[in-house]
């Protein structure tokens, strides 16, 4: 029985959504913090002859993305230029992105996560579904803000001359970051919004993807659980298997990813870093916007998820398929289990 069916998760926290506390990041606020310690150790990595990788990648992973802010700021007053400006110049590549993402705010980074998926020729979805379907609603709402700040726009305006049909239309409702966030679980609801997904799908010829839209993506977390068991009484199947045979391509993508994360975020996550690694080349940018965005949430019980998904360690498997400052550097974040 793999993870997704493994129904036990409803005895869990009330919402897998909602920021985890930083008790289950890999990266904590450092209690020795000096600011103007850091700043002269990143001049002295940056500004030397040659940029000196250990020294940046020791700073920026032993410290929270609270205290890189404030480092970012006194490096600025220092210097006269940013942090990131000066990383951008004296770093390359995947090394780069990750130091880039490692001091920018989280929001900020998403929104910028957001504004690549949808610039330039083509919508990366698998960028978007990954991002809406595991961000709580404040994430959610303070990625909005940050992308109002940096384009000037609207994001869910943007985002509408993006996605079109039935992806469009889920996507757009997730993107609003207006999920019941209610504890309570009316079990009768539950019953009877499982009924109504059966005969929306499995029961009928055709599909109505409406319902499957209005329900996995406005219900609470807690409630979409319960709603999965009374799912299964019904049809015998998962309201996963039911998604993938009755659906096809973005939307069923979406709505799987949503049922994921209903269940259990960080194994949905888990999966997504594993894909990210297997067969030929590496998606360098998954493995980024997971690892940083989640350095600070969950990533210890990504870390275990992955563990008991694939039977080895995400640290191990850092160690084969990434090398140089960037694996090091990403290996620093995750920590050996």
């Amino acid at each position: 029985m793999s993870v997704w069916d493994d129904l036990d998760l409803l005895l869990d926290s009330p919402s897998s959504l909602t920021v985890t506390s930083s008790a289950r990041g890999t990266v904590k606020d450092k209690a020795t913090f000096k600011v103007e310690e850091d700043v002269s150790a990143l001049r002295k990595a940056i500004e030397g002859i040659g940029t000196t990788e250990k020294t940046l990648i020791e700073v920026l992973t032993q410290r929270s993305n609270a205290q890189r802010q404030l480092t970012a700021k006194a490096y600025e007053k220092a210097t006269g230029r940013t942090l990131v400006a000066d990383l951008e110049g004296d770093t390359h590549g995947d090394f780069e992105d990750l130091l880039v993402a490692l001091v920018t705010p989280p929001a900020v980074y998403d929104c910028q996560e957001v504004i690549k998926a949808i610039k330039g020729a083509g919508t990366t979805e698998s960028t978007l579904t990954e991002i809406f379907a595991s961000r709580s609603n404040r994430q959610i709402k303070a990625l909005s803000e940050a992308y109002l700040a940096e384009t000037g726009r609207s994001m869910i305006h943007d985002l509408q001359s993006e996605v079109s049909g039935d992806y469009g239309k889920a996507l757009l409702i997730l993107a609003e970051g207006k999920r019941d966030e209610s504890t309570n679980v009316d079990a009768a609801k539950a019953k009877a919004d499982a009924k109504a997904l059966y005969e929306a799908g499995e029961k009928k010829w055709g599909t109505d993807e409406g319902k499957f839209i209005d329900i996995l993506c406005h219900r609470s977390i807690p409630q979409l659980r319960q709603t999965l068991v009374e799912y299964k009484n019904i049809s015998k199947k998962t309201l996963q298997e039911s998604i993938e045979s009755e659906m096809s391509g973005e939307l069923e993508k979406l709505l799987v990813a949503v049922v994921k994360c209903v269940k259990n975020v960080p194994a949905y996550l888990a999966e997504r870093l594993f894909k990210s690694m297997k067969g030929a080349g590496t998606t360098e940018s998954t493995l980024i916007r997971i690892i940083t965005s989640r350095s600070e949430i969950d990533l210890l019980d990504i870390r275990a998820e992955y563990k008991k998904l694939f039977g080895y360690t995400l640290y191990s498997q850092l160690e084969s398929e990434v090398s140089g400052s960037f694996g090091d550097t990403l290996k620093q974040l995750c920590g050996q289990d």
